[in-house]
């Protein structure tokens, strides 16, 4: 008996020590790894402008795959040397759900098949809209720096849109005509129209009566020619000669990828921006 309460005694310190070891192990191991784990989930994202938020807030480790309009230059927010190095999806949801993300990021103009596919499969998607303010961009990278975890990474990036975004002083208006793909103009309550603002680039568009996606010709443009006029399109009478001819007019381009995305897109165009109104006279 006194034998068989030694062991049981033996037994009980050596399952106590294990019980300690196995806490310790526990308090010593790294918490939340980038790439795995709730609070650092793996993420698709099916769309070019949250493609531009997501690698710049997330691990790299955690971006599984950017939409395939990324390695596009010519509609891809972020660039291409950095775009090549993640993997891209055909935006199927075969190709997504082979991937088994935690998380999905895309437009909420996603094919609603796709998404019931998407959710059917268990994966979490998150959809967002186009900012058309400097403040709604802030707010969706903030939205999705928390969903990936990251949120000091996301105030990081807040910082620099805001210091980009902060109004010019002291600069002459200038009545600016931003030609769009299409030969179309942006309304003003746009995100690009508060960055053209931002500049004092006044809105010719706004002057001659025109709104959101109003058609100006080649015609308009030489009869009523602004100071500055930014083409963001290639159509035939964007790259007209008698554009050339317009002596009294600053003929500038601008990507048109600076046109509709928020997050780090912002601070691209203001940089393009500041470079136009560095070139024009004082």
């Amino acid at each position: 008996m006194a034998r068989d309460r030694h062991i049981s005694a033996a037994r009980g310190r050596r399952g106590t020590f294990g019980v300690l070891l196995l806490l310790l192990a526990a308090a010593c191991a790294p918490a939340d790894a980038p790439g795995g784990g709730t609070d650092s989930p793996t993420i698709v994202s099916l769309n070019p402008c949250l493609d531009a938020i997501l690698v710049e807030v997330a691990a790299p480790e955690q971006v599984l795959a950017l939409s395939h309009y990324s390695r596009d230059p010519g509609s891809s927010s972020i660039p291409q040397h950095i775009a090549a190095g993640f993997a891209i999806t055909g935006g199927t949801a075969e190709e997504v759900i082979a991937l088994a993300p935690d998380l999905v990021l895309a437009s909420s103009f996603i094919a609603p098949a796709t998404r019931s596919a998407l959710e059917d499969a268990g994966l979490r998607v998150e959809t967002f809209g186009s900012p058309t303010s400097v403040s709604q961009s802030i707010a969706q990278v903030r939205q999705v720096a928390a969903l990936a975890g990251r949120k000091q990474a996301g105030e990081v990036l807040v910082d620099a849109i805001e210091h980009a975004a902060a109004p010019v002083s002291n600069a002459r208006p200038i009545t600016t005509l931003l030609w769009q793909p299409g030969e179309i103009v942006a309304g003003e309550a746009t995100l690009v129209a508060e960055m053209l603002r931002s500049r004092n680039l006044a809105s010719h568009a706004a002057a001659m009566g025109l709104g959101q996606a109003d058609f100006v010709a080649l015609e308009t443009v030489l009869a009523r020619p602004p100071e500055l006029l930014l083409v963001a399109g290639d159509s035939a009478g964007q790259r007209h000669p008698l554009l050339a001819q317009l002596t009294q007019t600053r003929v500038e381009p601008l990507p048109s990828r600076l046109l509709f995305c928020g997050g780090p897109t912002v601070i691209d165009l203001a940089q393009r921006l500041d470079d136009v109104r560095a070139g024009l006279r004082p």
